[in-house]
């Protein structure tokens, strides 16, 4: 599982016991679940259809650093299905685990489209090998 992100644990993402409040940590989930799927699929019209159960089995308080691992379980004809693990760097716990994320490729106007992708694609493959003059 690749881990590609990282948030700090301030005081506006606590709840009223002083730890991560669960909604924003959700809210950090959906977002790098759509990013990912964004670049993956290369549309930015992705949305979340499902996530399944979440089982917190630790927290994090003001200070720590969490991060936010996502990986590709399967690619369906317009869907991408991932999971995810979110882990406290300082205290080296797994806070949470979605063995089940749903994101589904849409068209424009909103409807389901097809993305013809099978596996994993790397940005950087997709990247010119000799750097654009136009940047210089």
């Amino acid at each position: 599982m690749n881990f590609h992100t990282r948030k700090w644990v301030k005081p506006e993402d606590l709840n009223p016991n002083r730890t991560l409040f669960g909604g924003r940590l959700l809210a950090w989930i959906d977002e790098e679940a759509a990013l990912y799927s964004i670049v993956q699929l290369e549309n930015p019209h992705v949305v979340t259809k499902f996530m399944s159960e979440i089982n917190f089995m630790a927290s994090a308080t003001q200070g720590d650093i969490i991060e936010i691992g996502i990986e590709v379980v399967k690619f369906g004809k317009t869907s991408l299905v991932l999971r995810c693990e979110v882990r406290n760097k300082m205290k080296l716990q797994t806070i949470l685990k979605v063995e089940n994320i749903i994101m589904v490729n849409l068209d424009e106007n909103g409807v389901p489209l097809p993305h013809g992708k099978t596996e994993v694609e790397y940005v950087k493959y997709r990247m010119p090998s000799k750097p654009d003059s136009s940047f210089t």
